[in-house]
């Protein structure tokens, strides 16, 4: 069964001279990928409908890979390259958080809202809307935004899972004394991917990650404050948000500025031109979005031709400022908050005064955005770990262009499941459990204690973000912490930072490769006990 790759594209994860990458549509990968994105697709559904939760399928795309690998046929022989093995959770994992996240979810607001004339055109429109986010982070990948050297943890996971069945020696036991450490912890309630990432994200990121961890979690407890009723973590992101789109920005003018001479000595000029070149189509093509979704919905007909311009021009700017965050969260944590910056979006629409038609599919498009993105980083990182780090770029785009094609498999497959299952989740009252606080708000309407707060909070998470600047993104970083409502993982963080200090000055300094590697052991630990005790809940 042909994969498609090199020889030495079998057994090697290094990037080398005239290696030929495996191909995503050559018949081996091509009907791996298939499978697994059918079943990621359905587990992606099942578990986001009854638990509200959409499990990390990629480990699951990779080990299957790795299985077929070691059946001694010839055909199977083409899945002993971790670059297959790469394709193979690539697909499975756009499937799943397409599926659940980015189709599912928005489908199910006008369900509850009772506008069941709105659900198929809802799902034309955030199949696209989906496309394009994962094509966009293609364009961005590498770029100032979003360079290849930050930690995307999941997807370090992934590529150190993959690596260390390759090698094995040294390299897969440590790995598996992360493992272990991650599923023990996982099965003791406690958040091992969050003890991981800490151990590998930039440190400042880190730490103000960690304090809004901690802050959200004793906030009620230790000093009576509610901090969802205060919307001040909504509010931080929102200054936050604003400020690290004027920080792009800024960063794509500074290198147009800049003499071509010195721009090449950077080594950042055609990545901060791509960088531009993807925004502006990425606005581009979500105007073209929301202009479908407004009128396939008949949303339109409920504004004014000044409020539908309006609309339209905010839906885009939302759903793309949306992605950005959720990008530049997962980027540095491995968390995207996108259900709370959805909510952000919504609340902001609510205020200006858009109907409820209108705020229905606004919550379901700017919903759409952001996993995609996400998911596609930490495959792309995955990747580009395993060819070598850019050790040869025209390999490296190979490979990158050969993940999108999987990729856009996975989401292929994710659009028909979602349209062929959707209605039985719908006629046994399923739905994300997340639309109906979407619902609820649109039905409560406009406020101007809630527009006060979020004014308010905006301040101080624009100025935490400007102190941090675009590198650090502390700001964004800090919001993220307050959004999230895991138990223990402010502490599991700050345990992570504690480790990352103390262990290179107690067992020297060449601890730190091996921290990375059992970091990524700890984070798949906790991703695959999710994931079976997800499944096993569900099934009961």
């Amino acid at each position: 069964m042909s994969t498609d790759a090199s020889p030495q594209a079998e057994t090697s994860h290094s990037a080398s001279e005239g290696l030929r990458h495996p191909r995503a549509l050559a018949p081996g990968n091509l009907i791996l990928t298939v499978v697994l994105s059918v079943f990621g697709a359905i587990v992606g559904v099942q578990l986001l409908a009854t638990l509200g939760v959409t499990p990390s399928t990629s480990l699951i795309g990779a080990l299957a890979a790795m299985t077929l690998a070691r059946v001694p046929l010839v055909w199977f022989r083409g899945f002993r390259s971790v670059h297959a093995q790469n394709l193979a959770q690539t697909s499975i994992s756009s499937a799943t958080f397409g599926a659940a996240n980015s189709l599912f979810l928005p489908i199910g607001i006008p369900f509850l809202f009772g506008m069941d004339d709105m659900i198929i055109p809802m799902l034309i429109g955030v199949s696209a809307a989906m496309l394009v986010d994962a094509w966009l982070l293609y364009r961005m990948y590498d770029t100032p935004a979003f360079p290849a050297k930050n930690p995307w943890p999941p997807g370090l996971a992934a590529a150190q899972a993959i690596k260390a069945g390759d090698e094995g020696g040294r390299r897969a036991k440590v790995l598996g004394l992360g493992l272990v450490t991650g599923l023990v912890g996982a099965a003791f309630t406690l958040p091992m991917s969050a003890f991981g990432v800490a151990l590998i994200g930039g440190f400042g990121a880190m730490a103000a990650f960690g304090v809004g961890l901690l802050f959200n979690q004793y906030a009620d407890p230790l000093f009576g404050l509610d901090l969802g009723a205060m919307y001040l973590p909504h509010g931080m992101m929102m200054g936050a948000g604003l400020v690290a789109l004027v920080q792009v920005g800024r960063t794509i003018v500074k290198v147009r500025r800049t003499p071509a001479d010195d721009t090449r000595a950077a080594g950042a000029p055609e990545g901060a031109r791509r960088l531009g070149r993807s925004m502006r189509l990425g606005f581009g093509a979500y105007l073209v979005i929301s202009v479908l979704l407004a009128f396939g919905t008949g949303a339109a007909t409920h504004m004014s031709p000044g409020m539908l311009i309006g609309f339209l021009l905010y839906a885009s700017v939302a759903a793309f400022l949306h992605e950005l965050l959720v990008g530049i969260a997962s980027m540095h944590s491995g968390w995207f908050p996108a259900f709370a910056i959805a909510l952000i979006t919504l609340l902001l629409g609510i205020l200006i005064g858009f109907p409820p038609e209108a705020l229905v599919v606004l919550s379901g498009f700017t919903a759409a955005t952001g996993p995609a993105f996400a998911d596609m980083g930490y495959d792309l990182k995955a990747g580009y770990l395993l060819r070598g780090e850019n050790a040869d770029p025209a390999f490296e785009l190979e490979g990158r262009r050969q993940q999108l094609i999987a990729a856009m498999i996975g989401f292929g497959v994710a659009i028909v499941v979602v349209l062929v299952s959707y209605r039985m989740f719908f006629d046994n009252g399923q739905t994300a459990p997340i639309d109906a606080a979407y619902v609820a708000a649109i039905k409560a309407g406009p406020s101007a204690e809630t527009a006060r707060d979020l004014a308010l909070w905006a301040i101080p998470g624009a100025i935490v973000q400007l102190i941090g600047g675009s590198k650090r993104q502390l700001g964004i970083l800090l919001a993220t912490g307050l959004l999230i409502t895991t138990p223990m993982a402010g502490w599991m963080v700050a345990a992570g930072i504690a480790v990352r200090v103390l262990a290179p000055r107690v067992l020297g300094p060449k601890v730190k490769d091996d921290l990375e590697v059992f970091a990524g052991g700890a984070i798949a630990g906790d991703a695959l006990y999710s994931f079976g005790n997800g499944v096993f809940k569900a099934a009961k």
